[in-house]
């Protein structure tokens, strides 16, 4: 039944699916460019046709009853700041409790422009042991999907540019919103170097 409305969604709005399944079952999804709130059903509808049942993260007050119910439903799961434990160590411990988890993150945080992504999805892959997918939604040639699938490999600035070059030519539906694809702990680390040289 998902499989069908989300082709009928796609085929209404006049967007078609690209790219492909991954083939493993747990890996983090990066979602971006993310500046508005209809890259939500877009990106909703793209996943049922995959077949693709995602998670995300959200604030543990939300899955209070009886609205916690309709949260977990949607793909929702809580995680609480305020514990001792950060919210990358709570998602990893999520990726070693389930035998399958699509993890979708937007790491620009906001639809609005931020000028540093934040690292969370890349700490959590990186200590789940999972891959990155990098998710797509081209607003002006109308298509989405899942695409470039790696393993991060610790050299976050190495591993950057390659994210950097997949969003390279991004078309958003704000295009003014999305800013750079940029971690500030890169900037941290840029200037260490010149020390170190």
């Amino acid at each position: 039944m998902k499989y069908w409305l989300g082709r009928c969604y796609l085929w209404l709005i006049g967007w078609e699916l690209r790219g492909a399944k991954p083939p493993m079952a747990k890996y983090v999804i990066i979602a971006a460019p993310h500046t508005s709130n209809w890259d939500v059903p877009v990106m909703l509808a793209l996943a049922w046709v995959y077949g693709i049942r995602v998670s995300w993260i959200g604030k543990h007050t939300l899955f209070k009853s009886p609205l916690g119910i309709l949260m977990r439903f949607l793909g929702g799961v809580p995680v609480d700041r305020r514990a001792r434990h950060n919210a990358v160590e709570q998602m990893v411990d999520q990726f070693r409790e389930r035998d399958e988890l699509a993890l979708l993150i937007t790491p620009e945080g906001t639809r609005g422009r931020s000028e540093y992504w934040k690292s969370g999805f890349y700490h959590i892959a990186r200590e789940a042991g999972v891959p990155l997918v990098l998710g797509l939604l081209d607003f002006k040639h109308k298509y989405g999907g899942l695409f470039e699938i790696f393993q991060p490999t610790g050299d976050i600035t190495a591993d950057m540019d390659r994210i950097r070059a997949f969003y390279a030519d991004p078309n958003p539906k704000y295009p003014a919103d999305f800013g750079p694809v940029r971690l500030r702990e890169e900037a941290e680390t840029a200037k260490l170097t010149p020390k170190q040289a």
